[in-house]
Parts: structure tokens; sequence; C-alpha cells
């Protein structure tokens, strides 16, 4: 998806903070963190004949796909699943809970960002208070 290139392309950063949200789980929603470990750059499989992601219109002097590496930082005990996020409040604006919203990579703000994590990590807290 053009849309997704542009955000790794343009907008990610060394260091900048992710959640990392598992579309194919069940329930779909955010399983943890991770960070952006290396900023975005040309998708080299894009370049290798046979390979699943050849692009025979991406080349190494003019790139139509770029990555970003990721790190992990922390996972959650439970997903945080996307009926959760869209009922959070100060979510309402989050384009993953948005009606139709079918990115991959999607940007969110600062304030959204920290009620996820604390959503995830009030699991946490409540998954040891129950084992206590």
């Amino acid at each position: 998806n053009y849309q997704a290139r542009n955000f790794m392309r343009d907008d990610m950063r060394e260091g900048d903070a992710v959640l990392f949200y598992a579309s194919n789980a069940e329930p779909s929603g955010v399983t943890g963190l991770a960070t952006i470990a290396r900023a975005g750059y040309p998708d080299h499989f894009s370049w290798t004949k046979g390979h699943k992601y050849f692009e025979d219109e991406s080349h190494e002097h003019a790139p139509v796909w770029y990555m970003v590496d990721v790190a992990f930082v922390e996972r959650f005990p439970e997903t945080v699943p996307l009926d959760t996020l869209k009922a959070a409040k100060g979510l309402e604006k989050m384009p993953v809970t948005q009606k139709g919203s079918r990115l991959s990579v999607q940007p969110c703000t600062k304030a959204e960002y920290d009620i996820v994590c604390r959503l995830g990590r009030e699991q946490r807290k409540h998954a040891e208070s129950t084992h206590a």
C-alpha cells in the first residue's frame, strides 16, 4: 500500500515508539510495544527476482517500496482488543478505531499511544493480582 509505504519512508524515525497491532489474531488488537530501530530504507526484497515481494518496477536507483526495522520493547499479558480500543475515551480519532480502516501502518498521537500503553499494562496488574 502506497500510504503505508509513505509513512515508513517519510515519517518514521529511529527511536519512534510503535504499537504492535496483530490484525490476523483472534481477537485483533495491540499485543505489545516496539521501537523503530532503523528508519525507512528501500525494500531490497523488491529487487530480488524470484522473491515473493519482487516488484518489476522497483530498482536500487528508483525504489518503489520501503521498510523499517523494529525492535521488541514489551509484550502485553493479553491483547488489547480492537473493541476495547474503540470504546476507550481518547481513542475516538485514532485511525485504527475508524470504520473501514484497514491500513497496516498508521500513525497515532502521543496521547493515543499513552492510553493504549495504560490499557495494556492494566492487564498486567490485573493478571498479577489474580495470581497472587
